[in-house]
């Protein structure tokens, strides 16, 4: 099999929404990075992102209404921009998405396949949208599929347990970050 970390709509103003300080989520997110690196492992990023005026974004969609109501996550944007504390290095694909799911409206299927890449490993904000629209859409696609627990984050921690404890092992192994880490060392 050959994994790519998927590191998803961790941008700036969704890390200042959702994460506290002291959960440790961006580093333990970025030792997940670095391990993946080091395991020469590609780490793609993505990210939501719209057009000024946010013409993609239909009225009868409720969360991307609002998000286009508040005038949020447009291109070019500061804070649209991935987080400095765990920005791609050159070279590093950075898919946009105009949708929750990372293959919704971008190219990411297509550069997953011309890569020969077989298996993702999703880490992300927010476990209730990017990282469970990803995982049902990858799963239809056939993709071996690791989600890293905390490494992913979600405004609401009740259901980011629910999901990571009940739902996602259906279609995933479940891994903490350390643990997954450890493991590619020891391969």
């Amino acid at each position: 099999m050959r994994p790519a970390l998927l590191v998803m709509d961790v941008q700036r103003d969704i890390v200042d929404a959702v994460d506290d300080t002291g959960s440790g989520y961006l580093p333990r997110l970025r030792r997940a990075i670095d391990a993946a690196r080091s395991a020469e492992i590609p780490v793609i990023y993505v990210v939501i992102a719209f057009r000024p005026g946010h013409p993609e974004v239909g009225t009868r969609n409720k969360p991307l209404a609002a998000i286009a109501g508040a005038g949020l996550y447009v291109e070019g944007d500061t804070g649209t921009a991935i987080h400095p504390e765990v920005a791609p290095e050159p070279g590093e694909v950075v898919v946009t998405k105009r949708r929750a799911s990372a293959f919704s409206g971008s190219d990411l299927d297509m550069v997953l396949r011309s890569g020969g890449i077989d298996s993702l490993v999703l880490a992300g904000i927010a476990t209730s949208a990017v990282v469970l629209s990803t995982l049902c859409q990858a799963n239809d696609l056939d993709f071996g599929l690791t989600v890293l627990e905390d490494a992913c984050l979600d405004p609401d921690p009740e259901l980011h347990r629910v999901l990571t404890e009940r739902l996602f092992p259906q279609w995933a192994e479940v891994l903490k970050a350390d643990d997954w880490v450890r493991r590619l060392g020891s391969e």
